[in-house]
């Protein structure tokens, strides 16, 4: 079993490797790239189905660090098996989806890569038994993820969203490499078990695990981290669906769940996840519910379910362990991804992923229409669909801890879960209308004022010509030089194929969740609660929405509207954050320079006028005077001898 884990890491690393070297030949390297992820997937299920139940399977042997020991071992249990599969699984899809999305793309073989480059830093988190390989492969994806959002590096947005993405994770990072650190000197070592086994020392515990909580906050777009990831959305529809599905924003979730035994004991720590994902998750919920562009909503929409992850993670009493936050990062891997895809199927039959020019798209799409609806239930709670099993398990899992004793944490949790079930039904109801309606005539859109006669319906426009309209205003520059390059061409089968497999896994995923402890576990009432929550925060959007005719964001005011698509403006502080950071930086070099310095500098800029002072004395050239001044007094010294004899 040793051999299948090394290779589970090493094989999607060899493949981004030959894919750079053969990226001029597109078929051959979506050929590597397609066969390696599918070979990964099989091993990943081969030591899932049976694992070896190993935490010592060696790598490259231990690095040399003193009274440290850092042994750079690989772990394989049934956790990391499945974890392993799920993100194998959804590689391959995302790379047979890319074949046929980015045909046209000369740069095709670049990504192709980075996505197995990415796969293989996702990977080697999952499978790490040692701090320092999770560091190493939670810095490739911070690094491919800059690459991947800024695959269209022609365009400014793109390059901009990359640098964002990369200089605000890179902050968040210090805590995490603080946190490790911390966590690694306490226990002598950098090795998983002996940092789990490690006792003593509570402030080094404490700095170590809030550390990492703040390095996941940056990773998985906890606020005040958030604005990256909306942005993110400027890179290819596939890129989306890898850092959104399985990789990236879901690793802070696998990594404290790996050290969920430590934050069980750790109030501090757990309090600061508890709050951060509570507020992002109902933040970015209400966010999502007002965006024009089907995927910064999706972008939004992952912002909160991750939060979701980390709240069970944050409020599960210690007995219950980590399975509950695992579970949904699972379930929503499959789901996650077939939404984005499906939007890049949409954004290339309508020319853009904005709503306007989506409008009634999925309706005449067969698969496409079905593998849409099964996305947002999922995404909504919809049973028997499997976010309907995983969120209801973190909701349980929140209320055992809110009612075993887990306090102020705990309840805020459940709270903030309740309200996020609402506000996900109502924004998910609000995307499947727009999408399966077809434009009216008549209210915000079209510019008229609706006929309120008795007896009167609305006219409907059809879709193409609403399409024709609306593309060039609001569609994304880089998607429609995509529908452009694709002309007409319909989807391959493979890419179709991989859109249904999705929808497939969305509806028997549950299945997957079964062998993990913890993974599947619903209540009665809580479920029942759930349910009444997502009936009516969909009815509430059916209702107001007069069954899709009007999109519900269109009734919001301006002055909320437009700073809501714009996330409020946390561009704004971020500047302002970097302005001040510059400020203080030039003080600092100011006072280091003018006043530290100055007194050292003085003292060689005397010594150095005195220098250059005797040095002219000593070598300077006689005036004129001086020198017949020296003549005369010769002259008189020799006659005065002379007259004196």
């Amino acid at each position: 079993m040793s051999w299948i884990v090394r290779l589970i890491v090493v094989l999607p690393a060899l493949a981004a490797l030959v894919g750079l070297l053969s990226r001029r030949h597109r078929v051959l390297s979506a050929a590597v790239a397609i066969s390696v992820s599918a070979y990964v997937a099989v091993l990943a299920l081969i030591q899932w189905v049976a694992p070896s139940r190993s935490a010592d399977i060696d790598t490259i042997g231990g690095l040399p660090l003193g009274d440290l020991s850092a042994p750079l071992h690989l772990l394989s249990d049934r956790v990391s098996g499945l974890v392993s599969f799920v993100v194998a699984l959804v590689v391959v899809g995302i790379q047979v989806f890319t074949a046929w999305y980015l045909r046209d793309d000369r740069r095709y073989g670049q990504f192709a890569a980075t996505v197995s480059l990415f796969a293989a830093g996702m990977l080697l988190v999952v499978q790490a038994s040692d701090l320092v390989l999770v560091l190493v492969g939670w810095e490739i994806m911070g690094w491919c993820s800059w690459l991947l959002i800024g695959h269209d590096s022609e365009r400014p947005a793109a390059r901009r969203a990359a640098y964002k993405a990369f200089l605000v994770t890179r902050v968040a990072d210090i805590g995490m490499v603080v946190g490790i650190v911390a966590l690694s000197v306490r226990a002598r070592s950098t090795d998983l078990m002996a940092v789990l086994t490690a006792t003593g020392n509570g402030t080094l515990l404490t700095v170590g695990l809030v550390g990492v909580v703040i390095g996941v906050a940056g990773k998985s777009g906890l606020v005040p981290f958030h604005d990256w990831l909306p942005d993110a959305m400027e890179g290819p529809t596939p890129a989306s669906a890898l850092i959104h599905a399985a990789t990236m924003v879901a690793a802070g979730t696998y990594v404290i769940a790996r050290l969920f035994t430590l934050y069980a004991e750790n109030d501090t720590a757990r309090t600061l996840l508890a709050v951060l994902a509570a507020v992002t998750m109902v933040y970015a919920a209400l966010l999502a519910l007002a965006q024009t562009d089907l995927k910064r909503m999706l972008a939004y929409s992952t912002l909160s379910q991750v939060a979701i992850m980390l709240s069970a993670l944050a409020a599960a009493p210690a007995d219950l362990g980590p399975g509950a936050g695992i579970s949904h990062l699972l379930g929503h891997a499959f789901f996650k991804a077939l939404l984005f895809l499906g939007a890049g199927w949409l954004s290339v039959l309508a020319g853009g992923t904005a709503i306007a020019a989506l409008r009634g798209r999925v309706r005449p799409t067969g698969a496409l229409r079905w593998s849409m609806g099964v996305g947002l239930a999922a995404l909504a709670g919809v049973p028997p669909l499997v976010g309907f099993f995983t969120k209801d398990t973190v909701i349980d899992a929140a209320l055992e801890g809110a009612t075993g004793g887990g306090g102020f944490r705990a309840w805020v949790v459940v709270l903030a879960l309740f309200v996020t079930v609402v506000l996900t039904a109502a924004y998910c109801a609000r995307a499947w209308l727009l999408l399966d309606t077809p434009v009216a005539a008549t209210g915000p859109l079209s510019g008229t004022e609706p006929d309120d006669r008795p007896g009167t319906e609305p006219a409907v426009v059809p879709v193409e010509e609403v399409a024709v309209v609306t593309v060039a205003d609001s569609a994304d520059d880089a998607e429609v030089e995509r529908v452009h390059a694709h002309g007409h061409a319909e989807i391959t089968l493979s890419a179709a194929l991989v859109v249904s497999v999705l929808a497939a896994l969305t509806v028997v995923g549950t299945l997957f969740l079964t062998s993990l402890r913890g993974g599947v576990h619903v209540g009665i009432l809580s479920a029942l609660l759930s349910l009444l929550l997502v009936a009516g925060g969909a009815y509430a959007v059916w209702s107001l929405s007069d069954r899709g005719r009007v999109d519900v964001a269109d009734l919001l005011p301006d002055r909320v509207r437009e700073p809501a698509v714009r996330g409020f403006g946390v561009d704004t502080a971020y500047v302002g954050i970097g302005r001040a950071v510059t400020a203080v930086a030039r003080a600092v070099v100011a006072l280091d320079r003018d006043v530290v310095d100055a007194y050292p500098r003085a003292t060689a800029v005397v010594a150095k006028a005195a220098g250059r002072a005797g040095e002219r004395s000593h070598r300077g050239v006689p005036s004129l005077s001086l020198l017949s001044l020296l003549v005369g007094v010769v002259l008189v010294a020799v006659l005065g001898v002379t007259a004196w004899r």
